[in-house]
C-alpha cells in the first residue's frame, strides 16, 4: 500500500473528511485531495502532523513497495504468507464455528487451526464482557499476537451476525472484520490505526441506529 491510500484509509478510519484534516493541518483541502491522489507528496512537517494526529510513525506512512530502502523483500513475503494464514484460520475456527478444542485455562473458549508450518489459538473468556488473545507460531517459535476485549451492549445484538462479518476480513483488513459490513438491519464497522505490524483498533456493531456491541483491540509481530 502506497503512501495516497494509506492516508485515505487512515482518514476513513478516524472519521475525517477531507476538509476537516485539511483544517487540523491547516492546509488546503484541494492538498489533501492531491496527497491523496498521488499527485503530489506532503514536506516532512506535514507527514509529522500526519503521524502525530493518527498515532501512527512517519515510517509506516512513507514505507511502501516503491520506497523500501531498508525493508528486505523477504521479510514483507513473510509478513504477507503471515496474514494469509491468520485469514485461512479466521474461517476454519470461531468465526466458522469450527476447531473448538480443550479449553487452556479455567472456564476458557478455544479453538485452533494449523497449516504446513503455521499454527494458530485464539483463546477467550467470558460472554456478554469478553477478553481473549489469538496468536500464531511458525515452527513453534511466536510470529504474531493480537489482544482483545468488548461487549454486548443491547439483546439486539446477534452473534451469527458477528461471526459473519468477520468471516469477511480480507487483506486489506487483517486483523478482525473488514471496514464495513451489512446485513439485513445490521452494520459493521471496524477502524484501525497502524498496519500488521504493531496496531490498535475498534469494532462496532449497529442494529438500525443503535449501538449494541464493541470491541477494542490491539497487537502486532512478536520479536
Amino acid at each position: 500500500m502506497i503512501f495516497s491510500e494509506k492516508l485515505q484509509l487512515i482518514r476513513k478510519n478516524k472519521g475525517l473528511t477531507q476538509e476537516e484534516l485539511a483544517e487540523k493541518l491547516d492546509v488546503s483541502r484541494q492538498a489533501v485531495a492531491k496527497w491523496e491522489s498521488g499527485q503530489a507528496y506532503p514536506d516532512i512537517s506535514n507527514l509529522i502532523q500526519i503521524s502525530n494526529l493518527f498515532n501512527v510513525t512517519v515510517d509506516y506512512l512513507v514505507r511502501d513497495q516503491e520506497c523500501m530502502v531498508n525493508c528486505a523483500v523477504d521479510v514483507e513475503n513473510d509478513i504477507s504468507k503471515l496474514i494469509d494464514f491468520r485469514l485461512e484460520a479466521n474461517v476454519n475456527t470461531y468465526a466458522a464455528y469450527m476447531n473448538e478444542t480443550t479449553a487452556t485455562r479455567l472456564d476458557s473458549h478455544d479453538f485452533t487451526y494449523s497449516s504446513g508450518p503455521y499454527t494458530y489459538h485464539d483463546t477467550y473468556v467470558g460472554g456478554e464482557k469478553f477478553a481473549g488473545e489469538e496468536a500464531i507460531w511458525l515452527d513453534g517459535k511466536i510470529q504474531y499476537a493480537m489482544n482483545y476485549l468488548g461487549r454486548v451492549l443491547d439483546q439486539q445484538f446477534s452473534g451469527d451476525f458477528l461471526k459473519e462479518a468477520l468471516r469477511k476480513a480480507d487483506k486489506n483488513m487483517p486483523y478482525r472484520g473488514p471496514e464495513y459490513f451489512q446485513s439485513g438491519e445490521y452494520t459493521y464497522k471496524c477502524s484501525v490505526t497502524g498496519d500488521f505490524t504493531w496496531f490498535q483498533g475498534c469494532e462496532e456493531i449497529y442494529c438500525n441506529n443503535t449501538r449494541v456491541y464493541e470491541c477494542y483491540f490491539h497487537g502486532g509481530i512478536m520479536k
